[in-house]
């Protein structure tokens, strides 16, 4: 067991697979000799050479064409884009082609492949590199989406995903990629997809939170705590297939529901968790169900922390939520 950053946690199940596995290969801009402009791979290109971390020209779309093309003859690769803001010139291959090569080859075809991507803000990126593009392809019949909040977590759940047989959208949130720190095992472990985690055990309201958002609603339930309102957490870490039996088991014990994600409101996940819930366990709410979101515009560079919903915008939510 060792004390590693997310970073560090995703670099070391890479590079624990590509040992176990001479079938994955890692591919995307600048992933070889430098490493990724985050150093996520840095270090896979001096072990495994020119054929197995491969340089790839600036095109999204031909990075995931090509993928599906390994994967198509038995490759498993692990593509990386690197802003999930650049994801969109290869949303077409991934929709059109990879989500639908299984069903349409009715299980003849099916194709491996894990694409990694930082997500979010926080790091003053501006508009082009802090967007959380998850519920475009939460929407997608045939796509599995992860999004680790922790460094034991992201190497368990990457380890887990490039050995799914289906493709996943593997979303990194670069905000804690150094800022979490945890402790992580050296070997052999993975974590499953589609099982959420009570991080957080409470009485009062249920919180929903994912990625870098996880830690605010934390640092809010904490706060909320001084003032009597004792709220339960779960982190998601596989945002679909989504752990519903997990959420109505909390709201149904809380009768409260809160939902926390970076993503604009509207037709964001936190609108889609919010009907699963009501459908579900509609007769145990007590309150509204509330989203505590980003707003409805593109993400803005000088009223960054303004626009994510940070634990003192939360707070309030948990707090009105409980006292209903």
């Amino acid at each position: 067991m060792t004390e590693k950053t997310m970073v560090q946690a995703i670099n070391d199940a890479l590079r624990h697979e590509m040992r176990r596995d001479d079938r994955v290969v890692v591919l995307g801009e600048d992933v070889g000799r430098v490493g990724g402009v985050f150093r996520v791979t840095q270090g896979l290109w001096d072990e495994f050479g020119d054929d197995r971390v491969v340089d790839t020209p600036l095109s999204e779309g031909g990075i995931i064409g090509t993928a599906i093309g390994m994967a198509l003859y038995g490759l498993v690769p692990v593509p990386e884009i690197q802003f999930a803001d650049f994801i969109y010139p290869a949303y077409d291959q991934i929709v059109s082609e990879l989500a639908k090569l299984r069903w349409r080859s009715g299980g003849e075809y099916p194709a491996k492949i894990v694409i990694r991507t930082p997500v979010g803000g926080g790091i003053r990126g501006g508009l082009y590199h802090s967007q959380s593009p998850e519920s475009l392809f939460i929407h997608v019949a045939g796509l599995k989406v992860v999004c680790p909040s922790s460094p034991y977590d992201a190497k368990g759940l990457l380890l887990a995903s490039i050995r799914d047989p289906d493709p996943v959208l593997f979303f990194e949130p670069k905000r804690v990629y150094r800022a979490a720190k945890g402790d992580v095992p050296d070997g052999e472990y993975t974590v499953p997809l589609g099982k959420a985690a009570v991080v957080r055990e409470g009485r009062d309201v249920t919180v929903l939170a994912w990625g870098a958002m996880l830690y605010e609603a934390v640092a809010a339930a904490d706060e909320a705590s001084a003032q009597g309102v004792d709220a339960e957490i779960l982190d998601l870490r596989t945002l679909w297939p989504v752990d519903i039996e997990a959420i109505v088991t909390s709201v149904k014990k809380t009768g409260r529901l809160v939902v926390v994600h970076e993503a604009p409101r509207t037709c964001g996940f936190g609108a889609e968790l919010v009907t699963l819930v009501t459908e579900r366990a509609f007769v145990h709410l007590e309150a509204p169900p509330v989203r505590v979101c980003g707003f409805d515009t593109p993400f803005p560079y000088a009223l960054e922390m303004e626009y994510l919903p940070l634990a003192h915008r939360i707070l309030p939510a948990l707090i009105e939520t409980a006292r209903f």
